[in-house]
């Protein structure tokens, strides 16, 4: 699977982004679909995951805030991010996994910088 990720950016505080990712691929394979971020010397932490039946999970830190979706049409997942906090700038990465064993699969990345 491969994955290809748009939509950051550099927004003041309490404004909005939309994040999307986009699977080629062995699409069929993909069960779960998911947002991870990373600020520098740090891990990659959870933002939020969509199962296939659209069940979503949530960092603590996001909710209320943002929203993950899926079209499954477009083979796409967004993540719609309001009031966007300093604290929330980071390295997105999209996230699917495949298979029976939940094999990962990473995109690129994408900068999202709020500014105070």
């Amino acid at each position: 699977v491969q994955l290809q990720a748009s939509g950051g950016g550099l927004v003041q505080a309490g404004g909005s982004l939309r994040l999307s990712c986009a699977a080629s691929g062995s699409i069929s394979a993909i069960r779960v679909m998911g947002w991870y971020r990373r600020v520098p010397e740090n891990q990659r932490d959870l933002v939020a995951l969509i199962g296939p039946g659209g069940m979503t999970s949530y960092a603590d830190s996001v909710k209320g805030r943002f929203t993950i979706s899926r079209d499954n049409a477009k083979n796409t997942v967004y993540l719609e991010m309001n009031s966007l906090e300093p604290e929330d700038s980071a390295v997105y990465y999209c996230n699917a996994r495949t298979g029976i064993n939940l094999v990962n699969n990473w995109g690129q990345g994408t900068l999202v910088t709020v500014s105070s």
